[in-house]
């Protein structure tokens, strides 16, 4: 394992490299850092040269004392594309906010992501109610208490699921340890950036190219589950939709890991017998 700092106009990401092959890359979701892979990288590193990414203000990346946006993010994406040295299309693999990430790259840059895989990511952007009575009270929390008991449950709940509490204890701990630990000025503006001003994607997703495979919780409580990844499926090129366990955005990685690995592995070797090599 290598890890590097790459250096972006959001500060340095914080860029960790195993195995070999071709390029993968692993963006986490927002809160998290690159422990909530719960050792999908390692599976992934068995047969393909692995890159993970903790995204600005996240892990061992350097704090943004301001607001950002999502054109920010996906260009300090392509900084660290080109700061790797990776000039080939790459195998783009987020949970939630790194999905949103992805779907940006995608578009604006298609040339630059071969496959693109997302794993709890919502298209729709925040319903008014739901931003206004739930979540903007929870970022201003955060920003007088920091992570405390309040905030901590229904953001758990959120990300990894209440059934993980019961199923992966331990994981959890380290899981939720990533948004802990976190500098409390950075992680703020994160919350605010990303949360609050998360764009509709919908019609994103209808314009991308490249194959794409959507999981999804089956019983995700924020409102992305199966179906509504089905709905937006259907408007692309080429898009699948996987359903897993799970109620969070990040459950699957915790409680049904085997199955978004099998659902990645099949999805790139069809991808790669749909569209071999030149």
């Amino acid at each position: 394992m290598v890890a590097q700092l790459i250096a972006t106009d959001l500060g340095g990401l914080h860029v960790e490299r195993m195995g070999s092959g071709s390029p993968v890359m692993l963006w986490h979701s927002l809160f998290l850092d690159s422990r909530s892979w719960c050792g999908l990288q390692d599976e992934l590193a068995r047969n393909h040269c692995v890159f993970v990414i903790d995204g600005p203000s996240h892990g061992r990346s350097q704090p943004v004392g301001r607001d950002f946006t999502f054109d920010e993010c996906a260009s300090a994406a392509e900084q660290v594309l080109d700061g790797l040295g990776l000039d080939e299309p790459v195998d783009w693999v987020g949970n939630a906010w790194g999905g949103h990430i992805g779907i940006q790259l995608a578009v604006r840059l298609p040339s630059r992501i071969r496959t693109l895989t997302t794993i709890g990511t919502p298209a729709h952007p925040l319903r008014p109610a739901e931003r206004w009575t739930k979540v903007w009270p929870l970022v201003q929390l955060y920003r007088f208490t920091g992570p405390n008991p309040l905030l901590l449950k229904p953001l758990s709940d959120a990300l990894v699921g209440s059934e993980s509490s019961h199923l992966a204890p331990d994981l959890v701990k380290t899981v939720m340890s990533g948004f802990i630990d976190a500098p409390k000025d950075a992680m703020y503006h994160a919350m605010r950036s990303m949360m609050l001003n998360r764009p509709d994607m919908t019609a994103d997703m209808a314009g991308i190219a490249a194959p794409t495979l959507i999981i999804a919780g089956r019983e995700d409580i924020t409102g992305w589950r199966p179906a509504d990844a089905q709905a937006v499926a259907d408007t692309m090129v080429d898009a699948k939709v996987v359903a897993t366990a799970g109620s969070g955005h990040s459950s699957p990685l915790l409680i049904d890991r085997a199955r978004v690995l099998q659902s990645i592995t099949e999805f790139w070797a069809r991808t790669d017998h749909n569209h071999p090599a030149k």
